[in-house]
């Protein structure tokens, strides 16, 4: 990713829709927004959606794992930054709870957390962490 595209630190880089009816969902917001999908396979046999408005991918759909069945479907969103246990620990120290450890993926590393009057957002580390500032 070029440093133009990438996201600069504390702005929502990516955001995603979970649901426990891709399909559904996916059909409904390209034919809303005039989206295409663009779609990847990974660990354990799902694939993950990207939306794209003309090359631009524009966010993602994914269904829950196993252990979050029961979370409600919503959007999530990515806020950048660029020492990920840091700010995950400066946000349960202004009384966040940590809803998701740190996660690592091959693009990079997420944590979702609930800010102290409940909304859920999780905060987003590049592999590369020269993101610009």
């Amino acid at each position: 990713m070029s440093d133009e595209n990438k996201p600069k630190i504390g702005t929502i880089g990516w955001t995603e829709l979970i649901t426990r009816d891709k399909p559904a969902s996916v059909d409904f917001y390209t034919q809303l927004f005039g989206w295409t999908t663009e779609s990847m396979e990974m660990p354990g046999g799902d694939s993950y959606t990207m939306f794209k408005m003309g090359e631009e991918m524009v966010g993602g759909c994914v269904t829950p794992p196993a252990d979050a069945q029961e979370a409600p479907c919503m959007w999530m969103s990515y806020v950048s930054v660029d020492d990920l246990d840091a700010a995950v620990a400066k946000a349960k120290d202004l009384g966040a709870k940590i809803c998701k450890e740190r996660i690592d993926i091959p693009m990079g590393s997420f944590a979702i957390i609930s800010d102290p009057q409940g909304a859920t957002f999780a905060f987003w580390q590049n592999a590369d962490t020269a993101c610009p500032e």
